[in-house]
């Protein structure tokens, strides 16, 4: 998992262990030891001059873009967006980066510099059975290595350095599951200004890990033997996939984290490779899992975008700031959230809806590429399951996490719409008081308008204008979404700022061609829009 909590794009360190070789280089401008001559000095400038010419042509065919280039498309940016506070030069390079990223994925171009070491020379990953850098797109989906009868399946766990062991976390023990949130809350997520980290709860935790049919021995952690002070965990649950064409099992992979100090253990490959083992014993052989930073090979990265609702705190927090040559006066009221709903007949979504609600996410999500299966079970968990005790109370219930919502046809009574957020607060790194950002993130929604793609766009963007009504009576900060599903479209209309933040999909032991991300492609080619190939949100 990996998620956007300010207006800088999010670390996830733990992966980073795996993401890196510990490769170490210096460099030295070394200058001569005595003064040079007049002749020498007119020909060290020649030499500059030529070093210059030839690092640009190497920065090019790295696809590098060279700084005059950069001034030119941030000045064209700011003139086009002028009350946009994120464009600068650093978000144009980090803009085509991540073009470049998808234009691998699609088989048209390498990939220079940094990025290619990170993605190629990888020890770890190079072992696993995920795409390469350098593969060209697959003709057709499918494992890439085959399933294995159990007894060819290592039945030990795989060995963890001296003074540590496994063990299998019991998230239903409140004290356990105290333990995973105190364990993620210090050293999980933070941007990457480490400004802001993510505050989770037993509630979170009882939602997000404990799904229809999940499997306790799916959720590990690594103690210190001597104190059993927990210090390492990864969770993987069950979900059903579909990917294109193809539906499969598969284990959905998140929370792997590491405590800062004990990261020169190496623990987070033998995390992986145990959770793999665990998932395979029970049969299951592929996986989706999610990353902010750049692993072979992403099958799609969505961008992250945040809708402001509580300006005065997020900008005494510096989640945002006030734009130059406005006022907060300004700021407040062109993030103003109208107090009545846009659509008819509203309301919160019960038990009894889950069958037709079921039915509207069946039937919505065959616009997308890659999607969750659910059956009622499921639906009735991620959309009811989290809902709180009580009555609401200022727009929540106490232990609540998600908001869940339908649109009821007032004279038939049928379901012709649903939308759903959940909460994920951040606390303020900074604070010593303690203070948290509260954030709520789109999850699932849906639509039964039929009416071309101008009527579905004019619907989603009304259902989503109603969450964020509900989210602001709920007093939540900030409203964040990713360029996924139908999200694009209404994103300017609704006033989401652009983060800088990117999330990059997995899939591990599945061969596809790349899914449209935050990046569309050509029609040509089979391009829907942006967003439009990933329908999985990862918590």
């Amino acid at each position: 998992m990996s998620s956007t909590v300010g207006p800088s794009g999010s670390q996830q360190p733990t992966v980073d262990e795996v993401h890196s070789d510990n490769e170490s280089g210096s460099e030295s401008d070394a200058g001569p030891a005595e003064e040079p001559s007049k002749a020498a000095g007119k020909s060290k400038k020649k030499k500059k001059k030529r070093k210059s010419k030839a690092a640009k042509l190497l920065a090019a065919a790295k696809g590098e873009l060279p700084d005059e280039l950069v001034e030119q498309m941030t000045d064209h940016a700011k003139a086009e967006n002028p009350d946009n506070p994120n464009i600068n030069e650093e978000e144009v390079r980090k803009a085509f980066k991540a073009m470049q990223v998808m234009e691998m994925l699609q088989g048209k171009t390498g990939i220079g510099g940094k990025n290619a070491k990170d993605l190629g020379e990888h020890k770890f990953w190079r072992t696993q059975p995920v795409p390469q850098l350098g593969d060209a797109p697959p003709t057709e989906d499918g494992p890439i290595e085959p399933s294995k009868p159990r007894e060819e399946i290592r039945q030990d766990p795989y060995p963890l350095p001296s003074g540590y062991e496994w063990s299998t976390v019991d998230i239903e023990d409140p004290a356990q599951a105290k333990e995973v949130y105190e364990l993620l809350t210090a050293n999980y997520v933070e941007d990457h200004d480490a400004a802001f980290r993510f505050r989770y709860s037993a509630e979170f935790f009882a939602w997000a890990l404990q799904p229809p049919g999940y499997h306790k021995d799916w959720l590990i952690g690594v103690r210190v033997s001597s104190n059993q002070k927990l210090i390492a965990f990864i969770a993987g649950v069950p979900l059903k996939l579909r990917v294109r064409k193809s539906i499969i099992d598969v284990s959905e992979i998140n929370f792997l984290c590491v405590h800062k100090k004990l990261r020169s253990k190496r623990l987070a490959p033998v995390l992986i490779k145990e959770v793999t083992r665990r998932c395979n014993l029970r049969g299951i052989f592929q996986a989706i899992y999610t990353a902010g930073v750049l692993l072979p090979t992403p099958v799609s990265t969505a961008r992250y975008f945040h809708r402001i609702i509580q300006v005065q705190k997020l900008v005494d927090a510096g989640f945002t700031h006030v734009p130059r040559g406005s006022t907060m006066a300004r700021m407040i009221r062109q993030n103003a959230i109208p107090d009545e709903f846009a659509l008819g007949g509203l309301r919160e979504m019960e038990e009894k809806d889950i069958k037709d609600v079921l039915t509207l996410y069946e039937k919505y999500m065959q616009r997308f590429q890659m999607t969750p299966v659910m059956d009622e079970a499921e639906m009735r968990h991620h959309m009811l399951s989290g809902r709180g005790i009580g009555e609401h109370k200022n727009g929540r219930r106490e232990a609540q996490v998600v908001w869940a919502y339908v649109a009821e046809n007032p004279e038939t009574k049928a379901i012709t719409d649903f939308f759903s957020f959940y909460s994920l607060p951040s606390t303020i790194t900074k604070s010593t008081t303690g203070e948290i950002v509260d954030a709520a993130y789109l999850f699932y929604y849906a639509t039964d308008e039929s009416g071309g793609e101008p009527a579905v766009k004019a619907r989603v963007q009304a259902l989503i204008t109603d969450a964020l009504v509900l989210a602001n009576k709920a007093k939540f900060d900030v409203f964040n979404a990713l360029t996924l599903m139908d999200n694009y479209p209404f994103l300017k209309d609704l006033n989401f700022g652009q983060g800088d933040g990117y999330l990059n999909y997995y899939l591990y032991n599945w061969r596809t061609s790349p899914l449209e991300g935050f990046v569309a492609q050509p029609v040509n080619e089979g391009g829907k829009g942006i967003g439009r190939g990933i329908g999985v949100v990862m918590l």
